[in-house]
């Protein structure tokens, strides 16, 4: 019974999100892909799908998207208790678009 909700709770969060980030790409995909971290061909593909096609990607198992400040200064970047909120927003923007610049690099080479 634990192993069926988690799945179901699994199911909505990646349907959500799914369109979620859809909306965002056929909005402006530029700032999306940069929101979302993602590739110009993965928001292509994304923006295109159907809404059975997201309905049947969303009800895997696996959770679809990711926490983007997998390393040590993201995190802190994002959590630090310091009176400059502004401040710490915009180093943790300056830190994951680094990391997208160096993902782009990684997929061209």
């Amino acid at each position: 019974m634990v192993e069926t909700g988690t799945s179901n709770e699994i199911s909505d969060l990646n349907l959500s999100y799914l369109l979620l980030a859809q909306r965002l790409v056929r909005e402006d995909a530029e700032t999306a892909m940069f929101r979302l971290g993602m590739s110009r061909e993965l928001a292509d593909l994304l923006g295109n799908l159907s809404l059975s096609q997201i309905v049947k990607l969303a009800a895997s198992s696996l959770l679809l998207c990711r926490f983007r400040f997998d390393d040590h200064p993201i995190l802190l970047a994002l959590t630090h208790d310091g009176k400059n909120l502004t401040l710490q927003q915009a180093h943790a923007t300056i830190l994951l678009s680094g990391k997208q610049v160096e993902a782009a690099r990684n997929v061209t080479h």
